[in-house]
């Protein structure tokens, strides 16, 4: 067997030589920590650039409502706190000269955080005194209207107290069937104040003499004759596709008849005649009625 070789150790030094390593090993840890607290540095002086930015764009919509933009500078006040606060521990973490610029920079944002806030104030201030000018135009707004509808409930009454006198005049009469006629318009006023009764449907009409029957209502009319001078006319009532002549008639006369479905009688009232033209109004039954018989019923 062959015998192992000697090893022989060489003991480490020791002296000078050794403290020199130590010592430039220190020295580059200081250098690290010198940059690592400027980056720091670095990183805080850029958050709090953008905290600016962000504030800025803030205060720009504060006019939109004063109630949400107390509640956004709130939550944007705690936040610039908060860093703040953060700032304010980074630069009592730090040493020397890194950690006097921190704090400078921390006082400094301080002071821009208590200027943002004045200046918010009176952003508020001038909000809300915009407000109460608004408020106050409205008010006026409001009372010049109700001035306004005070008027017209005013002239309202009045009117319903002319019709009420108007419909007081108006006058029944019986028709040419023989049957109590509705009360009778004999002009434009009256004829407003029945339809304001809303008792039956009206129909005005202006009508010349023509070859052809001219539609009103659900019926046609055809004007044969026109006498002015005597008040007087003579016209064709066309209902039911049956013809019937209302001869020599006057003016203000109810002329009668019935169409299919309807129980109580059509009435025609004319007002005035013309040379060849004659105004008036027809007048029929708010509800048709099933009648025993289809077949219109009318007398001339």
């Amino acid at each position: 067997m062959t015998e192992p070789n000697n090893v022989h150790y060489i003991p480490p030094p020791s002296g000078p030589g050794l403290k020199i390593p130590i010592l430039f090993g220190i020295v580059i840890a200081l250098v690290a920590a010198n940059v690592y607290l400027f980056l720091q540095l670095d990183q805080v002086r850029t958050e709090l650039a953008s905290m600016r930015e962000s504030i800025l764009g803030e205060v720009s919509n504060l006019r939109e409502s004063s109630t949400v933009t107390s509640q956004t500078h709130q939550r944007r006040m705690e936040t610039m706190r908060d860093e703040l606060d953060a700032a304010r521990r980074q630069a009592a973490m730090a040493a020397g000269q890194a950690k006097e610029q921190a704090t400078k920079r921390a006082e400094e944002l301080a002071r821009k955080l208590e200027a943002e806030q004045a200046r918010q104030r009176e952003e508020q201030a001038k909000a809300q005194q915009q407000l109460s000018h608004e408020l106050s135009e409205v008010a006026k707004a409001t009372e010049t209207t109700q001035t306004g509808l005070g008027e017209v409930k005013t002239e309202i009454t009045n009117t319903k107290s002319e019709l009420s006198k108007t419909i007081e005049n108006l006058k029944q009469v019986t028709g040419d069937l023989g049957v109590q006629s509705g009360l009778i318009a004999t002009n434009s006023t009256e004829l407003t104040a029945l339809k304001a009764l809303g008792d039956r449907n009206y129909f005005e009409f202006d009508i010349r003499k023509t070859k052809q029957p001219i539609k009103v209502g659900d019926i046609a009319l055809k004007l044969k004759r026109a006498d002015a001078k005597r008040g007087r006319y003579t016209i064709d009532v066309v209902a039911d596709d049956r013809t019937v002549e209302k001869k020599d008639r006057t003016v203000n006369e109810p002329l009668q008849f019935y169409v299919s479905g309807a129980r109580q009688p059509y009435e025609l009232v004319i007002n005035e005649v013309q040379k060849d033209r004659i105004t008036g109004y027809l007048a029929t039954p708010k509800v048709r009625e099933t009648r025993p018989t289809a077949t219109a019923k009318a007398s001339g």
